[in-house]
């Protein structure tokens, strides 16, 4: 009886050895890749931030001259409006890039904050140094899109 068990525990052990061997992943996975819905989405939304962007000078402009109400109007209204869509498009990035995307947007409503204190307060200096801080954190924003990352590969 004694041999019976040690031949029957011999063959479980070879049996087990052998499905552990041919368990292994051998199939690489892919890396994340985007859907078209996220493109979509990334694309619907990417131009209003863009635009603002494309604005910067205009913003500086103000702030130079000294036209607080404008500079204050134009934080609540455009740049807070791409700082919204800033929003939905970091759910569509690629899980990577989200949490840098998070941390950006963090920066730039801290910039802002600073920026409609300094345009309250009349202090061009410091709402200069912010309104540079700010559109910089739009530019690393933009660099995690991928449209961004293929236009930065063809420059």
């Amino acid at each position: 009886m004694a041999r019976q068990r040690s031949v029957f525990s011999l063959i479980l052990v070879i049996l087990a050895t052998f499905l552990m061997s041919c368990g292994g992943p051998s199939v690489a996975t892919a890396p994340p890749t985007y859907t078209s819905v996220q493109l979509q989405r990334i694309q619907e939304y990417a131009p209003d931030i863009l635009a603002v962007r494309d604005r910067s000078q205009e913003l500086q402009k103000l702030i130079q001259a000294g036209q607080w109400t404008n500079v204050g109007n134009f934080i609540h209204g455009p740049i807070t409006e791409a700082k919204l869509n800033m929003t939905y498009i970091a759910a569509n990035l690629l899980p990577q890039d989200q949490e840098t995307a998070r941390k950006v947007i963090r920066n730039l409503l801290d910039h802002l904050i600073k920026l409609d204190q300094a345009s309250v307060a009349g202090n061009s200096q410091t709402a200069l140094n912010n309104y540079q801080a700010a559109y910089a954190d739009i530019d690393k924003f933009l660099q995690l899109l991928p449209e961004t990352r293929s236009q930065a590969k063809e420059s």
